[in-house]
């Protein structure tokens, strides 16, 4: 059944260039992905020039959506949607994102037995030394918050408001949001793409992005610092 017709949180020009735009960070993810492959046999440099780029992306992002956001008067904290009025709100969400990564674990360790590993792998950008992994780690911070923004915030509410259903809107920024993480190549942006949408179907449970947040930057510092080759 249809829903209530909601109003865009931004015009659709600006949607259509933010999508242009990770389009472009997916090509550009590719090539630094095969550069990153070529040196894969440990002589590589420093990871740190491209960290600090895709940090400086990720904000980047955040900041040219909070730009469409203005014009329609919604703001960044209007799409987290996390209403904490005690310390134990605070520890319920980040609970429940726990909770949600452990059992997406799971279910992503069946989804590569069942398709099988993807040929491209990105081990040759992970953090090696103390350095990096300290930066990993404020980049995975960044990317849970300013990915679960873009995507289940912005994305799926506008989406929704276009579509008129949240199950069509939270596919589409689950696909959006798979391949912009095409770099990883075929298999796993379909893994990822499944990930995207259990992830909106989080946000939509919740009606807030925090627990998501949590999750995803726990997925991020676990695939760099634990379970690295």
């Amino acid at each position: 059944m249809t829903e209530p017709r909601r109003p865009l949180i931004a015009s659709l020009r600006h949607t259509a260039v933010l999508t242009a735009i990770l389009l472009g960070v997916a090509a550009y993810g590719i090539y630094v992905q095969s550069q990153g492959a070529e040196r894969s046999a440990g002589n590589r440099g420093s990871a740190l020039p491209l960290y600090l780029s895709l940090l400086a992306a990720e904000w980047g992002l955040v900041r040219y959506v909070m730009v469409g956001l203005r014009r329609t008067g919604t703001r960044v904290r209007d799409l987290v949607g996390a209403r904490w009025s005690r310390p134990l709100d605070v520890l319920r969400d980040v609970g429940i994102g726990l909770a949600f990564w452990a059992a997406w674990a799971l279910v992503a360790s069946l989804l590569v037995r069942v398709i099988g590993p993807d040929p491209k792998s990105v081990e040759a950008l992970l953090p090696r030394d103390l350095p990096e992994s300290v930066v990993w780690v404020l980049l995975s911070l960044s990317a849970g918050f300013c990915e679960e923004v873009v995507f289940r915030g912005y994305f799926q509410t506008q989406l929704r408001a276009l579509l008129g259903h949240a199950l069509p809107a939270i596919i589409g920024q689950a696909v959006i949001f798979g391949v912009t993480h095409g770099y990883q190549g075929v298999r796993n942006v379909i893994v990822i793409t499944g990930l995207g949408i259990l992830f909106g179907l989080l946000a939509h449970w919740r009606r807030s992005l925090a627990p998501g947040i949590a999750a995803h930057a726990w997925t991020d510092i676990v695939a760099g610092l634990i379970m690295r080759g």
